[in-house]
């Protein structure tokens, strides 16, 4: 029973402050103030590649953006500006962006004016 206790006080803890709003699981810093998340930077060669996958997906395709080099919190943002652009749904999974359809074109315009360098990756 004390390896339970001792394993949901290390799992579990303050989510949310009135004073400072959100609070960082692992570092318990607000979000703002988070000091992992610079820790959890990726690193790449800076260009963008935007492609399309159908693989695992029933058929159905789904534009990929790997490469780009923001924490969770901006790369979610970035996602929804890409959604809400191309009219339709998408996620975010280990660091890269998935918009639903093939709207490879339209979320290269939108990169470019962005200010990312942006390469179609695929075919």
């Amino acid at each position: 029973m004390k390896g339970k206790v001792s394993g949901l006080s290390a799992l579990g803890g303050l989510v949310y402050s009135t004073d400072s709003g959100r609070m960082c699981p692992t570092c318990r810093n607000a979000v703002a103030q988070c000091v992992c998340k610079l820790a959890a930077m990726p690193t790449g060669d800076g260009t963008v590649r935007v492609s399309r996958e159908t693989k695992g997906r029933g058929g159905k395709s789904v534009t990929v953006v790997k490469g780009v080099l923001l924490d969770n919190i901006a790369l979610t943002e970035l996602c929804k500006q890409l959604k809400t652009a191309c009219g339709t749904g998408g996620t975010v999974k280990d660091g890269v962006i998935e918009v639903q359809g093939d709207h490879c074109d339209r979320v290269i315009q939108l990169l470019n004016t962005q200010g990312y360098t942006v390469k179609r990756a695929g075919g």
